[in-house]
């Protein structure tokens, strides 16, 4: 599989380079990218993120820094090319560009559909998806996905939890 017109920065990994098609993307420093994957031209990936195995972003993704991708994640039109000439991390024929902002989690299965952004923080449980902007620190689930809590709320529970006897 292909590696063309890809920068990589310091520290960024790519486990698997002949198992992987990536094109007019960049990798950001220290960040993974697993087997099996596919990156379209114009999309980034943060800093720090990690992309498993047999994800795709398609053209003009933008991943914000350690945003984790989990195996099989399709984000924005996957498989498509960018009309016309490509800047990373600018819009494609979509006409907005999609986003996943710093610390986000997608879990496996999730699917992105183009044009929406993730906001900071979120959790997307495996198997949702998303046809609609998620705010900072939401965690959505379902399909179609739809907000059920504030992953701050669930981490303040879980520190509050009595201790099993």
């Amino acid at each position: 599989m292909p590696i063309t017109d890809v920068s990589l920065e310091d520290g960024a990994r790519i486990t698997h380079p002949d198992l992987v098609d990536l094109a007019g993307c960049r990798i950001g420093a220290d960040a993974r990218v697993g087997p099996f994957v596919q990156i379209r031209p114009g999309s980034i990936v943060g800093p720090r993120c990690k992309v498993s195995s047999h994800s795709a972003l398609g053209p003009g993704v933008a991943l914000g820094e350690g945003v984790f991708v989990g195996h099989g994640v399709v984000i924005g039109e996957a498989g498509a090319e960018a009309s016309g000439p490509t800047s990373i991390g600018r819009p494609t024929s979509i006409g907005r560009p999609t986003r996943i902002g710093a610390g986000a989690s997608l879990g496996s299965r999730a699917t992105v559909l183009p044009g929406v952004t993730v906001g900071r923080g979120a959790m997307i449980g495996a198997g949702a998806v998303v046809a609609e902007d998620v705010p900072d620190f939401a965690l959505v689930v379902g399909v179609p996905g739809r907000v059920i809590g504030d992953v701050r709320d669930r981490a303040a529970a879980q520190d509050c939890a009595p201790e099993p006897a």
